[in-house]
């Protein structure tokens, strides 16, 4: 039995303990969450998990042998540092894993001496149509020359404390929400940025809301195009006012040979049932010659669907995660990794804020 402990029980939190609990031989054996009402939620999925004080004394506890970070974005560089420091055990952590660019030699630090697996919780790259999309995309395309991202989804949720409306707290839209697409660009096209390119800002969410007298900054919509170290482009369109949409991910790649595209509907949770079941993930597939798509339903477990609001993304990235810290087995999205998806979101803060193009080394 490997059991886990949780630090943060927000949504996200509740989310990894759901599907902790899809998983055989796993359990949630203690939390730390200080809210009372989120941890009243996380009692009543785990009524036998101890809630911890805070993170020493879950380290402390000898029954937790994993951890998952899933607090407050500006809080993991920090946390994993205690860690490492207090008691190195296997950890998955939430996204973005620093939100400061002085925060990176740190992150770097801890990447070349913590001695367990740090998994960077990437769940996009694990979403059923994704996954089926970037075994397919090679032979699809021919090689992938232009690669575009869409998503068009709902406003920023409320969170505890509302810290998610606030620059200094996220890192930016871009880092907060776009490090997920980030991440996809490098390892659809298994290459490196060179240069990124931004036009972003906020026009419709969170206007007229006021905090202690501070108006949120947080964007709600943008373009960024990233050219990479082979030459194939990148695109990510973001819009977070448009959750009437039929589905929240569009991905498309294009190369000599065709097209090839992932369709990912919204959570389950906020589709409108009354006109209808919501959509079914999707892959299409376009080649140029002979022509004519052919399309691919890619169904979601109903169960894996109720456990969470990312397709089922985030059991089979538990479930893998699990995989290596039982069997020794590097992660498959490294400190590195995530390091490459803050350093791109920022330099896309950047470029946005000053109409300039950003290199990146």
């Amino acid at each position: 039995m490997t059991r886990y402990g949780i630090l943060g029980c927000g949504m996200m939190g509740r989310e990894h303990i759901r599907n902790i609990a899809l998983l055989a031989e796993a359990e949630v054996s203690a939390f730390v969450e200080p809210d009372e009402e989120q941890a009243l939620f996380t009692r009543a999925l785990v009524p036998g998990a101890t809630r911890a004080n805070d993170l020493p004394a879950l380290l402390n506890r000898n029954d937790v042998d994993a951890l998952v970070i899933a607090s407050p974005n500006h809080r993991h560089i920090g946390q994993l540092q205690e860690v490492a420091a207090t008691r190195p055990l296997p950890v998955l952590v939430e996204k973005p894993v620093f939100t400061r660019a002085e925060d990176a030699p740190h992150l770097a630090k801890l990447a070349r001496s913590f001695p367990a697996p740090i998994w960077v919780a990437m769940e996009y790259r694990y979403m059923p149509p994704v996954a089926r999309f970037r075994e397919m995309a090679d032979a699809a395309t021919g090689g992938i020359r232009m690669l575009t991202i869409r998503e068009h989804r709902f406003p920023f949720l409320k969170k505890v404390g509302d810290w998610n409306r606030f620059n200094h707290n996220t890192g930016g839209t871009l880092v907060e929400k776009c490090c997920h697409f980030f991440d996809l660009m490098r390892v659809i096209l298994n290459d490196d940025p060179v240069r990124v390119m931004a036009s972003a800002g906020q026009a419709v969410n969170h206007l007229d809301e006021s905090y202690d007298g501070a108006v949120p900054d947080i964007w709600d919509h943008g373009y960024v195009i990233v050219d990479f170290a082979r030459g194939a482009r990148a695109m990510l369109e973001l819009s977070m006012f448009a959750e009437g949409s039929e589905y929240q991910e569009e991905i498309s790649a294009i190369g000599p040979e065709g097209k090839i595209e992932a369709k990912v509907p919204g959570p389950t949770r906020f589709w409108n049932h009354d006109i209808g079941p919501a959509p079914i993930p999707r892959v299409i597939v376009s080649p140029r010659n002979p022509t004519g798509p052919r399309e691919i339903e890619i169904p979601v477990d109903r169960q894996l669907l109720d456990a969470g609001d990312h397709n089922g993304a985030t059991y089979y990235q538990h479930q893998r995660f699990l995989e290596a810290i039982r069997h020794g087995r590097r992660p498959e999205v490294t400190l590195d990794d995530g390091a490459w998806a803050v350093k791109m979101g920022l330099a896309a803060q950047e470029s946005a804020r000053t109409g300039q193009a950003v290199a990146l080394d």
